[in-house]
């Protein structure tokens, strides 16, 4: 499959652990055939960082990259995006729970939380909440690690005005394509092993089948070998599936931007403070 970058797909985790790892799915993309050529797995953010700078991608990330501006603005803090995050990412957890509670016990009941505009069609949680599930912590674990190792993120950046970049972040979200995959909101994956259930394997398994038959708006097919296909179904925490659902939605942004899209495959005109998520 010549002529596309190494693809990867991250299924990422804000504290891995050897029971709750980082997970990114290698593959690459020729015409509307996704390969998957690897799973990576984690225990921490050192070494999934290591992995990131050792060659060049184009990748989907789980984890929010920017966040509402109604909260930057409300808190006072810079609207630059670049600015915006590094000082988000100086601020610790108890410093930001405390600012992020503190807005949102101001706010009246039914709207607590600031959204970004892409949340309503991806269907996504509010990038500044920190539970359940704290993708705030997603992003002040990952985000400084990815521009760290060199990532330009689209969304966010304006381009290099030399070489194009060895590295292309894109904001991906597995849950939206496995709603359209399974066609509602149906589940597929639990932490908790009491329900990691017959019914959810068989999403899965549903899921995989829909991927390799190309069954997707992106139209694009997913290409596997039996043994991953094996692993994917046995996972019953579906990391290693979003994973795959991330890479799928990397190759979309790649073709997208070979067939002469700017930003990838995202809107125009989206605020670069807040950013978008790919395909939404």
């Amino acid at each position: 499959m010549t002529g596309c970058p190494l693809l990867l797909g991250c299924d990422f985790s804000s504290a891995p652990s050897p029971r709750k790892q980082v997970v990114v799915a290698l593959g690459r993309c020729a015409g509307h055939v996704v390969q998957l050529l690897e799973l990576k797995r984690f225990s921490d953010l050192p070494s999934w960082q290591t992995c990131l700078v050792d060659r060049p991608w184009v990748g989907g990330f789980d984890l929010p990259f920017g966040l509402p501006r109604e909260l930057v603005t409300t808190l006072g803090w810079p609207t630059d995006w670049l600015a915006c995050v590094t000082h988000f990412a100086s601020q610790d957890k108890a410093q930001l729970r405390a600012l992020f509670k503190a807005f949102c016990d101001a706010r009246p009941v039914g709207s607590k939380l600031a959204h970004r505009a892409t949340d309503r069609p991806a269907g996504s949680s509010p990038s500044m909440k920190w539970v359940n599930p704290p993708v705030a912590w997603m992003m002040h674990a990952g985000l400084p690690r990815l521009l760290a190792a060199g990532a330009h993120l689209p969304a966010h950046q304006p381009l290099p005005t030399t070489n194009g970049p060895e590295r292309v972040a894109l904001e991906a979200y597995p849950a939206l394509l496995a709603r359209e995959l399974l066609g509602g909101a149906v589940s597929y994956k639990s932490d908790d092993v009491s329900r990691q259930t017959p019914e959810r394997w068989v999403a899965r398994k549903n899921m995989l089948t829909a991927l390799e038959q190309g069954r997707t708006r992106l139209d694009l097919r997913l290409k596997l070998t039996s043994a991953q296909g094996d692993t994917l179904l046995a996972d019953a925490t579906g990391d290693h599936l979003d994973a795959v659902l991330c890479l799928v939605q990397a190759a979309w942004g790649w073709r997208a931007h070979r067939q002469g899209h700017p930003l990838w495959g995202l809107p125009q005109g989206i605020d670069p403070l807040e950013g978008w998520i790919l395909t939404a």
